[in-house]
């Protein structure tokens, strides 16, 4: 049998819970997350949009399933979301998230692509050097720029090192 502090926290929790629910032609807007295209240490833009949309919502597959109807920019994922991903749509038309705006890729993550590297530097640790460059990316939020390691980001696109950046050395 659960303790009695177990059994009050669930009465707590079920006083607040409320399950999510839609129906056909609802509009909700799509949850989904930001993705450099290389390792980021879990950054993640303040300013980037959460959800997209928002889709019409065309049938309930099972208990905590909706399939919508999404445009041809998103052909490449698939229609049916868990209720977990889904929020009710409140504002107007007008002022939702236009997709031709972001790109996303088939697992409903932000695709900003890296234009040029700025600088290089050296990061001197207690026994070790790793070689870091900054990396301004495509954001369309305006100039967004980040510190990389060069290994990583050289194999992941080689295509930006055909430049020379100007190198720096740091000591931290």
């Amino acid at each position: 049998m659960p303790s009695f502090s177990v059994i009050r926290q669930k009465s707590y929790a079920d006083v607040r819970h409320k399950p999510l629910e839609f129906q056909v032609g609802d509009r909700v807007m799509l949850k989904v997350s930001p993705w450099k295209g290389v390792v980021r240490f879990g950054k993640r833009g303040k300013l980037n949009p959460r959800y997209i949309g928002p889709f019409k919502v065309l049938a309930k597959v099972g208990t905590v399933a909706y399939r919508l109807e999404l445009p041809q920019q998103l052909s490449r994922v698939h229609s049916t979301f868990h209720v977990s991903n889904l929020k009710k749509c409140l504002s107007d038309e007008p002022l939702a998230v236009p997709l031709d705006e972001i790109h996303i890729d088939d697992k409903l993550h932000f695709v900003e692509e890296p234009v040029e590297i700025l600088e290089r530097e050296i990061k001197k640790l207690r026994r070790s050097r790793i070689p870091i460059i900054k990396v301004r990316w495509n954001s369309k939020r305006g100039p967004e720029f980040t510190w990389e390691r060069e290994d990583q980001f050289r194999e992941k696109y080689p295509h930006l090192f055909t430049k020379t950046a100007p190198s720096k050395n740091v000591a931290s």
